[in-house]
């Protein structure tokens, strides 16, 4: 079969889908590489209902409407889009896998909300490559710690998951997690809402800086909790402090 191509709505930055890039075979579809802003439509009428299996791999996906459709979906691969904290995640009774790597997701709290709420069967799940995931793939500045603190967190949150990114839980882990987990909460400072619709803001309120102006000669300190701390993990300045400064 020659290339051919089927127009898609005039507001998908994917214009067109290539039908020799379709891959179906036992369920199982492919689509990768093409640069769609969303799952085109031809895919959503054509195969839906029948659908176990999905790769969505090499888009430019930002949304995932539509996705409501594959209601008989198992194993969803969404690696290497544009995917953010507005992304919607609707309910997939039946999905047990979900592989969102290399995205834009920062919100790890927002995104696994929606998953506790919509994928009750997800027992696998990967987000390496997003800053929601801190460790090297994402942040050169986090090390195994932030990771695996990352990793107790995410198995409290969701106690059923077998594996999560490349790594099989271990039942030491399990217990862990079970048992501190919820103290390993990482706060994101944002205004996110779950929608696609919503614009991804990123501003706080907070700041170290008193809210008005100060006459000279005026040095009254404020007292009160800090929204952040230093831990001084990456800091070398201690080097240079001699033992007459103390």
């Amino acid at each position: 079969m020659k290339t051919s191509d089927l127009c898609l709505e005039k507001d998908n930055k994917c214009a067109e889908v290539n039908r020799n890039a379709i891959i179906f075979e036992n369920s199982k579809l492919t689509y990768v590489g093409q640069d769609c802003s969303r799952i085109p439509s031809p895919l959503i009428q054509v195969y839906a209902p029948s659908v176990h299996y999905m790769d969505l791999s090499f888009n430019q996906l930002s949304t995932l409407q539509g996705l409501e459709q594959f209601t008989l979906l198992k194993e969803l691969v969404l690696d290497n889009n544009n995917l953010t904290d507005t992304l919607c995640l609707p309910r997939l009774q039946h999905l047990h896998t979900l592989s969102l790597n290399k995205n834009n997701i920062v919100n790890l709290e927002l995104l696994l909300n929606k998953i506790s709420n919509n994928l009750p069967a997800l027992r696998y799940l990967s987000l390496l490559g997003n800053v929601a995931c801190p460790n090297q793939l994402s942040d050169m500045e986090k090390d195994e710690e932030d990771y695996q603190r990352y990793r107790y967190y995410v198995l409290y949150r969701l106690p059923n998951l077998q594996f999560l990114d490349s790594t099989k839980v271990t039942t030491e882990e399990r217990l862990e997690a079970s048992r501190r987990g919820q103290l390993m909460k990482v706060v994101c400072p944002t205004n996110v809402e779950g929608r696609d619709d919503s614009p991804a803001t990123f501003n706080s309120k907070y700041t170290p800086l008193p809210g008005s102006k100060r006459s000279i000669g005026d040095h009254q300190g404020a007292y009160g909790k800090c929204r952040y701390r230093y831990s001084g993990k990456h800091s070398e300045g201690n080097r240079f402090i001699k033992n007459n400064d103390l």
